[in-house]
């Protein structure tokens, strides 16, 4: 009764081909990029145009429903897994690209429109969106916002928060709200950074918009062999130590490069331990200078070979083989687990022998590429989940590396989010004070806890379940916390 009521309110305002309920309709929606969490939700709405959204959220508010919001569904942190009596709300029809100022270098868009559709409407005006996720051929700007997006270029143009200057959403309540604005300063408190990152659950961004930056003149890249991981490690810590903030500096190890040389054949050194991709980007001379600085620090750090980039033709061909790793490594194993932490640069080489470590200890193979300028590990755990066991294993290899970059002093999520698969971990990297504030904001947004519940922010009680929190004679600050 309760799904025949809510569809027929829906469909009050949406037309019939936009709510869906029947099990093979709605069976497309069960999961995001990561597969191994799946639910069915009870209902799929989706909308065309704003008015529509704040429709659904005013519906879902007055029968008391929980709503998840889905872009492009290539996010890897559940962050967009369904409530099995909720409603998953699509927003990809969202897709239009509002206005494009060269004169202001803004960019107003819908939350369905693709990430790199920003930069190609924006190129005949020689600007660019600059965060760069490797799934930006298809993720969208909106679930960017939700998951505060990086991508291979961020060390220099920062993660999405850094390149969102106004968002407009619809609150849980279905009314409007807007945060941030064009100018340089807005009045009132900065509310940028929570939207930002808060993976659906304090508002549904309906209207972005982004900064637009000139096309640099010229970019090369240095691809830099190591014969062991340490050196390599040690040289990420060189160029930054040295003055130097790349456009670029990606880490790929030798599993993860021979895996991804017969994929995209990017001229790899599969003898490598491991191998950094550095870009330098700017006006010709800028980009000579800085070239040769970078190879100087390669050189010095222990570098066994440097390649640079000859023309534009091969500088893309080096990054396709690092934005392709993810595919690459479903062409070798029937399945894998990638996962997203942050550690201190100086700990790479600490983290990435302890991970070859756990490699023996989980029998499992494990593929390495990251954003090695910030420390924001990608290592990719291969296994096949036909294999009795093999799923268990991965997601406790997962875990392991997960509280290993906490205790080097780093944090569980870079640019992925937490979701469902990390909120175990929060347990570990945040104390009862955090988690309660973490509660307040949510509230504060969502009275009810209707949008995306049971992510991100774990319960109290389920942080004593986990066995990393002790909840004082059973009781828990704010009773409601449960709902979130």
């Amino acid at each position: 009764m309760r799904c025949e009521a809510a569809v027929a309110a829906l469909r009050e305002h949406l037309p019939a081909h936009a709510v869906l309920f029947d099990a093979e309709d709605t069976r497309a929606y069960e999961c995001d990029g990561l597969s191994n969490f799946r639910q069915l939700p009870m209902i799929v709405a989706l909308p065309e145009n704003e008015a529509q959204v704040m429709a659904v959220m005013r519906v879902c508010s007055r029968l008391g429903i929980p709503v998840v919001a889905r872009g492009a569904g290539t996010g890897l942190s559940g962050g967009a897994l369904p409530h099995p009596q909720g409603v998953l709300l699509g927003l990809a029809k969202l897709n239009r690209i509002v206005a494009i100022d060269p004169q202001e270098r803004i960019a107003v868009v819908q939350p369905g429109v693709r990430n790199l559709a920003i930069s190609e409407a924006a190129a005949r005006h020689g600007l660019f969106y600059a965060p760069d996720p490797s799934s930006q051929i298809a993720c969208t700007i909106g679930g960017n916002v939700a998951e505060n997006s990086g991508g291979v270029h961020c060390l220099k143009y920062g993660l999405t928060v850094h390149n969102v200057l106004a968002i407009r959403g619809v609150t849980a309540e279905g009314e409007i709200i807007e945060i941030g604005s064009r100018a340089l300063d807005t009045p009132g408190l900065d509310l940028m950074a929570l939207m930002i990152g808060s993976e659906g659950m304090l508002a549904i961004a309906t209207q972005i918009t982004v900064k637009l930056l000139p096309k640099p003149l010229a970019a090369r890249v240095v691809m830099a062999s190591f014969a062991d991981v340490e050196s390599a490690g040690a040289a990420v810590a060189s160029v930054i130590a040295d003055g130097i903030i790349p456009a670029g500096l990606e880490m790929m190890d030798q599993a993860a490069t021979r895996a991804v040389e017969p994929f995209v054949n990017a001229g790899y050194d599969l003898n490598a331990a491991a191998i950094l991709l550095v870009e330098s980007d700017g006006t010709h001379e800028e980009v000579e200078e800085e070239i040769a600085r970078i190879e100087a620090v390669m050189l010095r750090a222990g570098a066994t070979r440097c390649q640079v980039s000859a023309n534009e033709a091969e500088r893309l061909r080096f990054w396709a083989g690092r934005k392709n790793a993810f595919p690459a490594a479903g062409r070798v194993s029937p399945d894998y687990y990638c996962m997203d932490g942050t550690i201190p640069r100086h700990q790479l080489a600490t983290v990435l022998s302890s991970i070859a470590a756990m490699e023996t200890r989980h029998e499992l193979r494990c593929m390495n590429v990251f954003h090695a300028g910030d420390g924001n590990l990608h290592p990719l755990i291969l296994f096949d989940a036909n294999l009795p066991g093999q799923s268990e294993r991965a997601e406790a290899f997962g875990a392991e590396i997960l509280e290993l970059c906490i205790k080097v002093g780093g944090t569980i999520t870079g640019e992925h989010g937490v979701g469902i698969e990390k909120i175990d971990q929060m347990c570990v990297q945040f104390g009862r004070a955090e988690l309660d504030a973490f509660g307040g904001i949510k509230r504060a947004f969502d009275v009810q806890g209707l949008l995306n519940p049971e992510k991100l922010i774990p319960t109290l009680q389920r942080c004593a379940e986990y066995g990393r929190m002790r909840v004082h004679r059973g009781l828990l600050p704010f009773s409601e916390l449960e709902r979130f």
